[in-house]
């Protein structure tokens, strides 16, 4: 283990580790535990660095898009360097409850059921029972870390592409007591809107559209009576095939402009939805969310 002297979790459930590995003087780790909220195994992914010997780090949340897990954004990201030099933590959760048990969809279409959760609770059968990815984040994966690792709880970011870019914001929009800072690439910005998120909330919420606004990061802008503490920073590629179906940035960005919050959209001409487009700009990233959790 690190040399943060990590601790398991109590009597009552049990961090199990998968791998780990030396990564820029720290440690990038890969983590099992039970989850009462999804009623499965969930698994994530840790990043500490070597600052985390000398006490508690700030922390960034990863929230992924749909397909992923919890390896694919230590892999692909290149996010660890930079972390390593600001004395950052990542955590990079999976993106949906797996197991033999848990539904998935009755097609197999990638964009809903497994590696599809949509950082929200189910409310119609069957992903009610293990579909919590909303508590998972914000109650249960908050507590394991603290438990477990060097975290300081007081300064904790959220981040996240496409699905996890909209998780990023409507979490992040919801809990400014947990996350002091907030950015996505290329997030699903409105999925009432979009056939992506129009299936998941349907599927998961059932057919009352009032209830989906509760996840849908514009119109929670629209209806803030307190703007976020610090800017948001979204970074969207105007070569991305899904820009003009599924993402709807502008009208996040509308929303906004309307409500008075700090909204940094940067739009980069050539770049796609991809992990290239992420790699490209996390740095910016890393230390925007820095610039805020290091104060």
């Amino acid at each position: 283990m690190g040399p943060w002297s990590c601790k398991r979790f109590d009597r009552f459930m049990t961090l199990e580790t998968i791998s780990e590995h030396g990564c820029f003087g720290g440690t990038v780790g890969f983590y099992r535990h039970r989850s009462d909220a999804n009623h499965c195994d969930m698994q994530f992914s840790v990043f500490v660095p070597a600052q985390a010997a000398n006490g508690p780090v700030p922390a960034l949340t990863y929230l992924a898009g749909l397909t992923c897990t919890e390896e694919t954004f230590m892999i692909k990201a290149g996010a660890q360097r930079v972390a390593a030099e600001l004395g950052i933590m990542l955590v990079a959760p999976d993106t949906s409850p797996r197991g033999e048990s848990v539904p998935d969809d009755p097609d197999g279409a990638y964009d809903f059921g497994l590696g599809a959760g949509f950082y929200l609770n189910a409310t119609e059968p069957p992903w009610s029972k293990h579909y919590h990815m909303y508590d998972y984040i914000t109650k249960v994966l908050p507590a394991v870390l603290s438990k477990n690792f060097p975290l300081d709880v007081k300064r904790q970011g959220i981040l996240g592409h496409s699905m996890g870019g909209h998780g990023a914001l409507t979490i992040g929009l919801k809990n400014p007591d947990i996350y002091r800072s907030i950015s996505a690439f290329a997030p699903i910005c409105s999925p009432i809107n979009c056939p992506w998120g129009q299936k998941a909330l349907r599927n998961y919420l059932g057919p009352d559209e009032s209830a989906w606004a509760e996840y849908d990061a514009t119109e929670l802008a629209k209806s803030l009576q307190f703007p976020p503490p610090s800017s948001i920073l979204i970074d969207q590629g105007l070569a991305d095939q899904f820009l003009e179906q599924e993402l709807h940035p502008h009208l996040f960005e509308a929303a906004c402009d309307a409500n008075d919050i700090d909204l940094v959209l940067r739009r980069h001409e050539g770049y796609d939805h991809g992990y290239y487009f992420i790699a490209s700009f996390m740095e910016d990233h890393l230390r925007h969310h820095a610039s805020i959790l290091q104060k």
